[in-house]
């Protein structure tokens, strides 16, 4: 384990970037914590306010993001003032996208069905970290030799085609399988060469001629949403909890 330890994560300079996902996931599960606790009115825990103004914990976040990137660009990437540095950043970025969807729409839809977008995002961001960490590079770099890494036609070529399937997974209305593709160029692939969402701009552009494609499309769309939309929501719902019912489905469901 220690050999491990030292050939894949501290010689390649990688604790830093473990550190600051560490930090990252631990603040947003005990920020969500904390929130959940205040919004069920125990513990003693209390929203923070100046007079009038309800201070959101993605002020402080910014503040330790600044700080904690900073000192990092200052200190490099060995070294007791890297990893504390790590520590900060991770921490403030925690904090700050634990608000994504408040930044999003300049609004307080922490508990909201937009507030959803913060669980994602976060998810999202500790999985593309995660593959970073692993050793996954950005276009599908990592498969190279060093001989083609040296070759700039051949690495201009493969970013630049990986860039591309990306871009067109994006295009057909599939953003986390893009996403995921910059990492790992076969997920976006996978999504550039099957049917687009039906309220992609792919769809509207190249599916309006085509009756049969725009109705698979819409079917398989529906089918696809129908069975992981549900455990998606229970998930996110189980990660940073439930959002509040809204005054009409409360109104339904009397």
């Amino acid at each position: 384990m220690g050999d491990w330890w030292q050939s894949n994560i501290v010689e390649p300079g990688k604790l830093p970037l473990l550190l600051a996902l560490a930090a990252f996931v631990v603040t947003f599960l005990v920020t969500r914590l904390i929130t959940r606790m205040i919004r069920a009115g125990k513990g003693p825990f209390r929203n923070i306010e100046t007079g009038s103004v309800h201070i959101h914990h993605v002020v402080p976040g910014i503040v330790l993001t600044l700080i904690g990137g900073f000192c990092a660009v200052a200190g490099g990437q060995r070294g007791f003032g890297s990893a504390a540095a790590a520590v900060i950043f991770g921490i403030g970025a925690g904090l700050v996208m634990d608000e994504f969807a408040l930044i999003l729409h300049l609004d307080d839809v922490y508990w909201t069905e937009d507030g959803r977008k913060s669980v994602e995002v976060v998810v999202l961001t500790a999985a593309l970290v995660g593959l970073l960490l692993l050793g996954f590079a950005p276009f599908g770099v990592n498969d190279l030799n060093d001989e083609e890494m040296q070759n700039r036609g051949t690495l201009l070529t493969t970013i630049g085609g990986n860039f591309l399937v990306a871009l067109i997974a994006l295009f057909k209305g599939k953003p986390k399988m893009a996403l995921f593709g910059v990492i790992i160029p076969f997920v976006a692939l996978f999504g550039a060469i099957r049917l687009a969402r039906p309220t992609s701009p792919w769809a509207k552009r190249f599916y309006r001629r085509r009756p049969r494609a725009r109705a698979k499309a819409q079917l398989r769309s529906y089918h696809h949403d129908r069975r992981w939309l549900g455990p998606s929501r229970k998930l996110q719902d189980w990660i940073g909890g439930a959002p509040d019912v809204e005054p009409a489905r409360a109104l339904e469901r009397r």
